[in-house]
């Protein structure tokens, strides 16, 4: 059992951009706050209080570069043949990427079995629980090397398909390689087994 398609949606923290990322947001969430006016320099949109579709450069088929080097990074690691798309965000945290992620598999992957993978991965710790605050936000991961996921679920829409949140500590690890990690591991596992 392999992977067919990935989908998954970027959630990056300003850090991402370097220092100055985090200035601007820092000086925006200031000006709001005592009513003073700002001209956005690093991002072409307002970041505090808000979220950008936008990371990296635009390229002509509509992805943004950095929409790319996730699809790019994706079929090199785990297989060419498997179909990625990608949507990058920034948004407004300081530290700490977040990624919804779709996966469909070739054959059906329980969300029980996936969880149980993933709970004997190196580098991954799985917080999942359905109920309130279950789950791990940027803010718990800052300074962890550990991948967290989250809302293991089954897609109702598809026959195989799982759905999953994931967040790190972007200083440490970036939002990419998670995704591609997570793909790679669920991937290899559901060929060992099937």
């Amino acid at each position: 059992m392999g992977i067919a398609r990935i989908n998954v949606c970027t959630y990056q923290a300003v850090s991402g951009s370097g220092a100055q990322g985090i200035v601007e947001l820092e000086e925006q969430v200031q000006a709001i706050a005592n009513g003073r006016d700002f001209t956005p320099k690093v991002y072409p949109r307002q970041i505090a209080f808000n979220v950008i579709p936008h990371i990296d450069a635009f390229m002509d088929s509509g992805e943004t570069k950095e929409e790319w080097k996730m699809v790019a990074e994706t079929k090199k690691i785990v297989d060419p043949k498997i179909k990625v798309t990608a949507t990058c965000v920034r948004v407004p945290v300081f530290v700490g990427h977040s990624e919804a992620v779709n996966i469909e598999f070739e054959d059906f992957l329980d969300e029980d079995e996936a969880r149980d993978i993933l709970r004997e991965s190196p580098g991954v710790m799985v917080i999942d629980k359905r109920e309130d605050g279950g789950y791990v936000t940027p803010v718990e991961c800052v300074g962890d090397f550990a991948t967290f996921i989250s809302r293991i679920r089954q897609d109702s829409t598809i026959d195989n398909g799982l759905n999953l949140w994931c967040v790190s500590d972007n200083l440490r690890k970036g939002a990419a390689l998670n995704a591609v990690q997570i793909a790679e591991l669920l991937g290899r596992e559901c060929l060992k087994k099937g």
